[in-house]
């Protein structure tokens, strides 16, 4: 099994030396930064960039610049999908988001994580656990979202939270560690 079959398996796989993962990041970051240098007034060419990045896509989305990926072709957006300014996306696992998603500037969905062990993570190992957002979820400012985290529909999260833990659906969550404060 090769480095990229382990990534998209969730197994522990070389992120940092193997040479065809380097190079697909590489081609991504080059069009990320294609599409973050534009002017801003330049919509068609960035949105066709993005088409170019992103690996599945309904028609209405935006994605103000700055905007950075590792692969892209494991980011699905649903039907009007909106962010904010500095969207991270750490991609080596699938990072999906349902219709009328909206997040705000500074967010990051990180689906790459590292061992706790010194010497396996000093090799340049980690692995990578899914996304998944439901639909009509809104994510205020600065949150970050870690590996393997469900958020479900009708969801709103709070600004600034750092969310480790899955969300059930119709709930407001706010914190670091995000919890769940109340039920909508």
């Amino acid at each position: 099994m090769n480095e990229k079959e382990k990534m998209l398996k969730g197994l522990l796989y070389d992120a940092n030396y193997d040479k065809s993962l380097i190079e697909e990041r590489n081609k991504c970051k080059i069009l990320c930064s294609k599409y973050n240098n534009l002017p801003y007034e330049n919509f068609k060419e960035r949105k066709d960039i993005l088409k170019k990045i992103i690996g599945k896509f309904k028609e209405n989305f935006t994605i103000e610049p700055h905007f950075w990926c590792d692969y892209g072709y494991n980011i699905e957006i649903g039907e009007n999908f909106y962010s904010n300014h500095n969207l991270v996306i750490l991609d080596p696992a699938k990072v999906k988001f349902g219709n009328n998603v909206f997040i705000g500037p500074n967010c990051g969905f990180y689906t790459a994580g590292h061992p706790l062990e010194v010497d396996i993570r000093n090799k340049g190992l980690e692995y990578a656990k899914e996304i998944n957002v439901g639909d009509n979820v809104w994510f205020g400012g600065n949150v970050c979202v870690m590996p393997g985290v469900n958020i479900g529909s009708n969801s709103t999260i709070a600004a600034g939270s750092v969310v480790v833990k899955d969300i059930a659906p119709n709930s407001i969550a706010a914190g670091v560690p995000c919890r769940v404060i109340r039920k909508i």
